[in-house]
């Protein structure tokens, strides 16, 4: 999953435009998801970046129809506890032999709930698809974040790949050897693929640092760069975006759809 995000984002049709645009414009519309009143907003920004992703950069929809499902999934079943444990207001719906039911307050926070979630996701998925992270780390230096932040941050970015190729050869060798047959040997087979992922990743880093060592490491890592330079279009419909979604989250302040 991770390589295929970085597989994209180091292919698609947005792919030359600024790297702190697309920043500006997904950590923008994420702080404007969250902070919304009302779930009008947020869905707006889920549809315009979901339009982004699909139409300019050239994601294939069936790919992000995947991604999404993730975080929503998750979403949705907390949702469902806010639905029956918050908010007060007239019922609408009550668990015969259970004292459950579902407020219009409770309804209408979920339904905020989802809304920002959402629109998070696809203004977080539109930086993820868009933008590859050695551009954000790059970002991240011109802005002077602390040297040593962002060699940790690429060090761990990397043992993703490092850990998941790992993980998947161990789980693929187990399961031709029938590791998941039962549940007893189930639970046998995940701890000895924790021990020895573990024990491979621990070993994957110390090659690292030999091989660090071996090129002469002083305690930086390089990162290239490339600059690319923001047009007044480009700027001017990024800040015009930006003051529609504000807006629509002011005049829709006090909407309630329950």
């Amino acid at each position: 999953m991770y390589e295929m995000l970085e597989d994209f984002a180091q292919e698609n049709g947005l792919r030359e435009t600024s790297p702190g645009l697309k920043l500006f414009i997904g950590i923008s519309s994420i702080l404007l998801c969250v902070s919304s009143p009302a779930p009008v907003a947020p869905l707006l920004v889920a549809a315009s970046m979901s339009a982004a992703v699909l139409a300019l950069a050239h994601i294939p929809a069936r790919v992000y129809a995947r991604l999404l499902l993730i975080p929503v999934s998750f979403a949705v079943m907390s949702i469902v506890v806010v639905l029956f444990t918050t908010g007060s207001g007239a019922v609408l719906f009550e668990v015969p032999g259970l004292p459950l039911a579902v407020t219009a307050d409770g309804a209408n926070l979920a339904l905020l709930l989802l809304a920002r979630v959402f629109g998070g996701m696809c203004s977080l998925y539109f930086i993820a698809l868009t933008t590859p992270m050695a551009e954000v780390f790059d970002i991240l230096r011109r802005l002077r974040v602390p040297a040593v932040f962002i060699d940790l941050a690429m060090l761990t970015y990397r043992f993703i790949f490092i850990l998941l190729e790992e993980a998947g050869q161990i789980y693929r060798s187990q399961v031709m050897r029938l590791g998941y047959g039962r549940f007893r040997e189930s639970v046998r087979s995940f701890g000895m693929l924790a021990g020895a992922l573990f024990i491979r990743t621990w070993e994957s880093g110390e090659a690292l640092v030999l091989a660090m060592d071996a090129r002469c490491y002083d305690g930086k890592l390089g990162i290239p760069g490339e600059t690319r330079p923001v047009s007044f279009i480009a700027l001017a419909a990024t800040l015009l975006y930006l003051g529609a979604v504000f807006g629509v989250s002011l005049r829709t302040g006090g909407l309630v759809l329950v």
